[in-house]
């Protein structure tokens, strides 16, 4: 051995592993081969339920309208109702009646100079004498009222 005063480089005698560097992996993705139809298929359907979605909205304003289109209607009609039942109100009543009766067909009221007053003599029952009838007045009225119900 040589005896000198240099320094030893004692770290080649220390079995100290040298540091690794960590591995770095990098995992590449394949390219999935269904995803771009399968990205299709599932916009195709939004876009159907999205138009279908739309399509009852529309139904359902267009029949909102009719409803309201028919309401107006009755209520129209319930209005032509009420005028024309105080149309026939007005026609029926008693003094347009009394006025119709004058005017147009000639009538007068009843003074009491046109009444006739009956008196019955046996109180309140009237007799009517029973005619005699021999048998062809019968046979005549019989024939006659068989003919009368035939007819109707």
């Amino acid at each position: 051995m040589n005896k000198n005063n240099l320094a030893y480089d004692l770290t080649k005698y220390e079995e100290v592993s040298p540091e690794k560097a960590p591995k770095i992996r990098v995992r590449r993705r394949r390219a999935d081969t269904g995803s771009v139809p399968k990205m299709i298929v599932l916009v195709t359907a939004a876009g159907v339920m999205l138009g279908g979605v739309i399509y009852s909205k529309v139904e359902e304003a267009s029949i909102h309208n009719e409803i309201t289109n028919q309401t107006k209607t009755v209520e129209m009609l319930a209005s032509e109702n009420v005028r024309m039942q105080s149309e026939i109100e007005e026609k029926t009543a008693l003094k347009y009646i009394e006025d119709y009766a004058e005017n147009v067909l000639g009538m007068q009221k009843l003074d009491k100079s046109q009444v006739e007053y009956v008196s019955i003599s046996n109180g309140s029952a009237a007799d009517i004498p029973e005619e005699d009838e021999n048998i062809f007045v019968w046979i005549k009225n019989t024939f006659n009222d068989f003919l009368e119900y035939i007819r109707g």
